[in-house]
């Protein structure tokens, strides 16, 4: 099988692709996996660590092909507030919960939730439903993934590090 042998950023690779791959967010954060694009090429992507793959990024194969990765939509909330003060409070309750949320300057992104989305209208946040590809913040370092609680998780640790409660 064809492998990948490097990552070339979104906008710094030329010319057009052999392929497209469509994946959601959870599936363009991988260290190895078969990849097959639309028109049918399949590749493998095999890294030392996991990499997060970006809307836009060129997977080159072996043979100097290059594979798009698009980014698929998804159900996602936008968040807008009356000011910036206003929007970095509900930005601090969304970081309080992990919950992996896009920054897009005078908005934020996150996944539709129900439990959240009455919490940011608590607040006084404004949503709008839209579905478009998901790119949120990596970890504190930049890179990586967050990890969001989905509420109707069941893993065993309690809850009493995060300062907050989920009932």
């Amino acid at each position: 099988m064809i492998r990948i042998q490097k990552i070339h950023p979104a906008g710094s690779w030329q010319g057009q692709a052999a392929d497209q791959i469509t994946l959601d967010r959870e599936d363009r954060y991988r260290r190895r996996a078969v990849l097959t694009g639309a028109s049918g090429l399949t590749c493998l992507l095999d890294e030392a660590s996991a990499v997060h793959l970006q809307h836009g990024d060129g997977l080159e194969l072996e043979d100097g092909r290059i594979m798009e990765v698009l980014a698929e939509p998804e159900d996602l909330v936008e968040i807008t507030a009356d000011d910036g003060d206003h929007l970095v409070k509900i930005a601090w309750h969304l970081g309080n919960r992990h919950l992996p949320t896009q920054l897009m300057g005078g908005s934020v992104r996150i996944r539709r939730d129900h439990v959240i989305e009455d919490m940011v209208a608590k607040l006084g946040g404004t949503m709008t439903p839209v579905s478009a590809p998901f790119d949120p913040e990596g970890g504190a370092y930049g890179h990586g993934r967050t990890h969001g609680h989905d509420h109707g998780h069941g893993h065993p640790h309690g809850h009493s590090h995060h300062g907050h409660s989920h009932d």
